[in-house]
């Protein structure tokens, strides 16, 4: 492959980060490692129907299916100077490490720092360039740019804690079912950052009255769990895992640390579904960005890891977000969030509810519009409508969300972080609350519910519907309003947990 010609790679196309000074060129000498994700070859369902172990079959079937692309992709990295640091067909992943004048060249773009605050981080602006024998193997390549590639989302209150509910107590609201706690399942927890205590967890169990679950801290990419550095990021791993955990206290909770870039991201992912050790059932992710800061190629690459988690029976539950229907940006233009936007993910808003002893008696979207915060919600401008939308959404795109539960802050989750009580809310409260429910399901289920939104469509009276609120931004009209049947605030509803139980075992 020396000499050979690069072609653009259009689906890598991506623009300057916004917001954020150039502040000059990467060292060329910088060493750095990129994840290479191959497209798919199809017939992976196929592959894993009526085995004994899914993940290994599909480990199996890929590693026959991508062998020619792996060996190509080798040869191009021995002919520009790159490194193979480890291949793993069933996650169609190669990654490999270089110098920065090395990955340059190899892949025709050039790459700067910029700043952005007080972060400083590697972008690239325009595409790709690729040999013209990889443009049908590659479907993205990442970690050259580690821009942020998502944000934490959830929401502490800053007033004295005078309201909120335990997580258990949530579940009671919502009719979870008894008896079963999770036993035998495992959650996955996505974390782009922060960390937990041992003892803010002994605190946080001890007060809902259970013990602590075992949870498992799993490094990605260099990241682990490193409580301190950041405080945002901190209560949202302690958000996820004390909801999660408070829902279904007999589930191993497994905490996967990654940067928050796009490989990131990424590489998150797509390890917790193909994990052959922990083998996760479910899937929570309350992190999360508008979807045109994604590249095609990058979005391709996580869609492709969420497909997986459907061929796997895998549940992934992705947070709306939680500003409005413009998710913050500044155009005052709609958006929707990336990756509840997925048409593989499951995308849960948030809803603020009010309560008499141990009922809900009512319930509305979560909107508190003077502080620019309110469950996310919209119709997506880069997914069409998805087949199990057909009949609910008139709209041009994939709605988002599919469901919803508690998420306001004055009606949010008491957790302990750094030793004190805490509300925190948001939609990224939403996310681990329907995974620990789905880690309930699957207990007693004869197989994992998986990616079953086709199924909550077609009995949407599994749920309970939100028919009053709005995501509308302050003084504005633009937006989406709450009503009867799928709606892009609160989708088909809040969860009847007993009614899901009983349909899924």
């Amino acid at each position: 492959m020396v000499g050979q010609p690069l072609v653009d790679f259009p689906d890598s196309q991506i623009g300057p980060p916004p917001d954020a000074i150039r502040v000059g060129a990467a060292p060329a000498d910088t060493r750095i490692e990129v994840s290479l994700y191959l497209k798919s070859r199809g017939g992976s369902a196929q592959a894993v129907a009526g085995a004994a172990d899914p993940r290994a079959a599909l480990a199996a079937d890929r590693a026959t299916h991508h062998k020619d692309d792996i060996a190509r992709v080798s040869r191009f990295a021995a002919a520009q100077g790159l490194d193979i640091v480890t291949v793993e067909p069933a996650r169609r992943l190669i990654k490999l490490s270089g110098s920065v004048a090395a990955l340059q060249a190899a892949f025709g773009t050039q790459l700067d720092l910029y700043r952005q605050g007080d972060r400083q981080f590697r972008a690239r602006t325009g595409m790709l360039h690729l040999p013209a024998d990889l443009l049908p193997v590659i479907e993205a390549v990442l970690g050259l740019d580690d821009r942020p590639a998502a944000f934490a989302k959830a929401l502490p209150m800053t007033a004295p804690v005078t309201a909120g509910y335990r997580p258990n107590q949530v579940a009671a609201f919502y009719d979870f079912p008894t008896g079963v706690t999770g036993a035998g399942q495992c959650i996955a927890i996505i974390e782009l950052g922060g960390g937990y205590l041992d003892s803010d967890n002994q605190a946080a169990f001890a007060a809902m009255g259970l013990a602590v679950p075992t949870i498992v801290a799993v490094p990605i990419d260099g990241a682990a769990n490193s409580p301190g550095q950041s405080d945002a990021a901190d209560e949202e791993v302690a958000l996820d895992l004390q909801v999660a955990g408070g829902v279904a206290p007999g589930a191993r909770l497994a905490v996967y640390f990654a940067p928050a870039s796009f490989a990131g991201f990424v590489d998150a992912v797509s390890a917790a579904v193909h994990d052959t050790v922990l083998r996760p059932s479910v899937i929570s992710i309350s992190w999360g960005v508008n979807e045109t800061a994604w590249s095609a190629a990058a979005r391709q690459a996580m869609d492709g890891a969420f497909q997986d988690a459907a061929i796997l029976r895998v549940s992934v539950f992705v947070a709306a977000g939680d500003n409005l229907a413009t998710n913050g940006a500044a155009d005052g233009a709609l958006h929707v969030q990336y990756p509840a936007s997925s048409p593989w993910a499951i995308g849960c808003g948030g809803t603020l509810i009010a309560t008499d002893g141990n009922a809900i008696v009512s319930e509305v979207v979560w909107s508190d519009t003077g502080n620019g915060q309110g469950t996310g919600g919209g119709i997506s401008v880069l997914y069409p409508v998805p087949d199990f939308q057909q009949t609910v959404n008139t709209g041009t795109g994939r709605g988002v969300p599919d469901v919803a539960g508690n998420a306001a802050q004055p009606s949010g989750y008491l957790t302990t972080l750094k030793g004190a009580s805490k509300v925190i809310g948001g939609t990224s409260a939403v996310a681990p609350l329907w995974a620990g429910l789905a880690a309930l399901i699957n207990e007693q289920a004869a197989l994992p519910i998986g990616f079953f939104l086709a199924d909550l469509y077609a009995a949407p009276d599994l749920l309970r519907e939100v028919t009053e609120g709005d995501n509308k931004p302050k003084g504005t009209d633009v937006g989406y309003s709450a009503g009867l049947g799928w709606n892009a605030c609160t989708g088909l509803g809040v969860p009847d947990g007993l009614a899901l139980f009983k349909k899924f075992t």
